[in-house]
């Protein structure tokens, strides 16, 4: 059974920096792509950024160049970097097995605000 427990949101003001952490089992983590998503209030489920099984990484526009998708593949542990953190990047963060976010977690959430 797929377990994704994600952790690491909190209050954060515009400009700072969190790091979130998704502990994942149930499936051969290694070898699959993992995905972050987003919801923000009132809006659709986002896709933020993917991480292949070899680590290449791909990102949405809107975070491109300040968010950093890792993974470790020991631990069976998903990462998301989050830099320069603006009020637009404020929703529950999701870690996925698939883009469109059908299997995830519970997420956390990230405030960003002054």
């Amino acid at each position: 059974q797929v377990q994704l427990v994600e952790s690491g949101g909190g209050l954060v003001q515009p400009g700072g920096s969190l790091r979130l952490s998704c502990s994942t089992s149930g499936f051969a983590f290694r070898i699959w792509w993992m995905y972050w998503l987003r919801q923000a209030p009132g809006k659709e489920l986002e896709w933020v950024a993917t991480s292949d099984r070899d680590g290449t990484t791909h990102y949405a526009d809107s975070v491109k160049g300040r968010f950093t998708i890792s993974r470790d593949n020991i631990k069976n542990e998903l990462y998301l970097q989050m830099e320069r953190l603006t009020t637009e990047d404020t929703a529950v963060y999701f870690c996925a097995t698939d883009s469109r976010g059908d299997s995830r977690g519970q997420g956390t959430q990230v405030t960003v605000s002054s």
